[in-house]
Order: C-alpha cells, then structure tokens, then sequence
C-alpha cells in the first residue's frame, strides 16, 4: 500500500503520470492547493475523475436525483400554484 501526505491510500495499482506544465502556473496551483488543504496531485485526480465520468461525478448525479424525486415543488400541474399573469401583472 503506498500512501502519501494528504493524498488517499491506494490499495490497488496505480500508474504515474507525468505532465508538462509551466512553473509558474504549478507554483500558483500549490499555493493554491495549500490554502485548500490539500495538494496539486489530489486536485488533479478529482478532475480526471469528473472528466472521465469517475465515482465522484456519479456519486453526485445519483445525490441530485434523490433529492429531485423527493422534491415537493416543481413548474408542472401539481406543483404549480401560480399562472403567467399572476407573476406578470398586466394592466389593461
């Protein structure tokens, strides 16, 4: 198991990579993950997951459509309780 400050531990494989970034952008990203408490790598990881459609963005669509179903109010017949005209007062 390989485990790193402020990263996860990984119990299965995992593989490096490595990026070409300017200094100064990953010098901003460090002070940046700094005051976030945590690290570039563990930014990085979070993006990849969400690009590649990972545990962290599904997780999270499976969260909003719980609360979606579970919502009492919506713009169809029964959750509706106003008309057009009601917000949009209209004088003759």
């Amino acid at each position: 198991m390989t485990c790193a400050p402020r990263d996860q531990c990984y119990t299965d494989r995992v593989a490096n990579l490595t990026l070409t970034i300017d200094d100064e952008l990953l010098r901003r990203a460090r002070i940046r993950a700094l005051e976030l408490g945590t690290s570039v790598n563990a930014v990085v990881r979070t993006q990849l997951e969400a690009f590649a459609g990972g545990e962290i963005a599904s997780e999270a669509m499976g969260r909003f459509a719980e609360l979606a179903a579970s919502a009492t109010s919506g713009s169809g017949p029964e959750g509706r309780r106003w008309t057009r005209d009601d917000v949009h007062e209209r004088s003759s």
